[in-house]
Formats: C-alpha cells, structure tokens, sequence
C-alpha cells in the first residue's frame, strides 16, 4: 500500500471499524451489579450513601429525612492499552494480520470495567465502604427502635471459596461503576509523530478514564462458607430480614447468586436444580438467578 494522508486515513477507519464492531459484540456483566454514575471531575462523592429513604403516610408537615452524610470518595483512574505497527508491515499490505488484535483492543475496552468492578466483591471482606466497615462486615452500624447504636452482619465467616447474594432490584445498586471518559480508539499515524519519525511505526491506542467502587452494603451479603442449603436460607434470612435506623424494615429482595468458578457446581445445586441429590424437591430453586464470574477465580 502507498503510504500516504489518504491511504492511512482509510486504513485507521477500517481499524476504527473493526474495534467498534467488537466493542459492540462484547458483553459484559458488570451492570447486574453495579450503578453507572457519569462522573464531572477527577473524583466523586457520595455523602447520600447510607440510608434506603422509604415512603410514609403524610400525616401532617411532611418529614424531611436528612441522609447521613458520609464521606465516600471515588477517584478516577486512567487506562490505555496500545500497540504498535512497523511502518513496512504497512507498505507491505501486511495489515490485515492485525485486525485481530484490533479486534481485541475493541473487546478488551467493552469488558474492562468488568475487571474493575467484579474484584471488588473479594475484596469486600477487607475493604472499606462508606460506613467506614468493610464491605462485607459483623459489625456495620445501625440504630435500632430506640435510637441506640447496633451492629448489623452482612457475611458468614469461613475459609472457602467466597459466595455473594445481591439484590440488584433496586436503582441504587450494591455496587458503582464511575465513568470519567468513556474508551476512546486513537492513532498516531503522522509522518510528524514522534513514533513514526523515530521508529518507523505506527501506533494505535485506547483509554479512557473509570473507576469503581462500594455502593449500599445492605444489598449485598458475602460468604466464605459452605454453598448450601443451610448457608443459603442463613444469607436469605439475613438480607430479607435487614433493618434500616430505628427499626424500619428495608425490603431487601435478594434475587442474584454470584459465584466463582469453584462454586458453580454448588450454586445450580442451591438454586437451579429443582430436586436434590436424594430425590426430594428443593425449595430454594429459582429464588435467586444465578451467575458465575470467571473475574471471580
């Protein structure tokens, strides 16, 4: 191919093409779990996190509620992902050979905040969230009928491969996806291009600007048990059961079993086959969808 403006201009569309239509074809999960929140600046903060605000009877002056207001910081984080082309490769008519690689550029770019947001479930039961417990915690405080400080669990202790039931029911989510700049597909392509004059080659790259986070622990219950039956009618129990500040029943609906690799055989047996290994009916089946996370390994 003759190296020039127009013929290099053709070959970064057909490259834009290819990423965009892989981009498209991927499909990530990160949204069953995680809020998208369009972020202005370099970090966002979310002080409303804390309170399920709930409807009453107007009875009355209405009540304002005043959120608790915490202070949960999530900073944005760049990510690139480039590679580069000999220029002879382009001369060559040896591009298409890339458009694989391209190919998986676009594909890494769609299912990147899967690999942001998916972690955060592990790593739940040593990290903080906005109450300043760990996600997954004995001891996340709660105010009870009277006004008085209580502890409230969201986990079951143990050593096993980790488990995670969710309600994701809700607008508000257990998890948040914080988007700065969406991925982006560049080239640089020059003959004036630092790259191109002193190397020979062209380079081609993506990025974008993202982060992710903890959102309402009360919609998420983490376990390192056992998958059972026991296990899981605790976890149900648990979130189902769940209190808001002075005794106000929240209303959470967990409806999503998330597991790793490991665990998949338990969690069809918990919620998906509808008769156990003896023969009798299980109860649990389909109370909860189930999905498996390879992120999750």
């Amino acid at each position: 191919m003759e190296v020039n403006a127009a013929n290099l201009r053709s070959l970064f569309t057909g490259f834009r093409t290819v990423f965009n239509q892989a981009f498209d074809g991927a499909t990530p999960t990160w949204d069953q779990v995680a809020m998208l929140v369009q972020s202005t600046t370099s970090e966002e903060q979310y002080p409303w996190l804390g309170e399920l605000p709930g409807i009453k009877e107007w009875v009355g002056d209405r009540v304002i509620e005043n959120l608790t207001t915490h202070d949960f910081t999530i900073k944005n984080k760049e990510f690139e992902l480039t590679v580069g082309i000999k220029r002879p490769r382009i001369k060559d008519d040896r591009y298409g050979v890339y458009k694989p690689v391209v190919a998986e550029m676009g594909r890494a770019a769609r299912m990147h905040p899967d690999q942001l947001v998916w972690p955060l479930l592990n790593g739940g039961f040593t990290s903080k969230c906005y109450d300043n417990q760990f996600f997954f915690d004995i001891d996340h405080p709660v105010l009870d009928e009277a006004g008085a400080e209580t502890s409230v669990s969201n986990m079951q202790a143990g050593a096993g491969p980790a488990w995670f039931l969710l309600d994701t029911t809700r607008m508000i989510k257990p998890l948040i996806y914080q988007e700065r700049e969406p991925y982006k597909f560049v080239p640089l392509q020059d003959d004036t291009d630092n790259n191109v004059f002193m190397r020979n080659e062209y380079v081609y790259g993506v990025d974008g600007r993202s982060n992710a986070g903890y959102g309402l622990w009360q919609l998420a219950f983490g376990s390192k048990d056992t998958l059972d039956d026991t296990n899981y009618e605790a976890a149900r129990a648990a979130m189902t059961g769940l209190k808001g500040d002075y005794g106000r029943p929240l209303g959470i609906t967990p409806n999503l079993l998330v597991v790793g690799p490991t665990n998949e055989g338990a969690g069809r047996r918990a919620v998906v086959n509808t008769k156990k290994a003896n023969g009798s009916d299980n109860e649990w089946a389909g109370t909860a969808k189930l999905l498996v996370v390879p992120w999750l390994a």
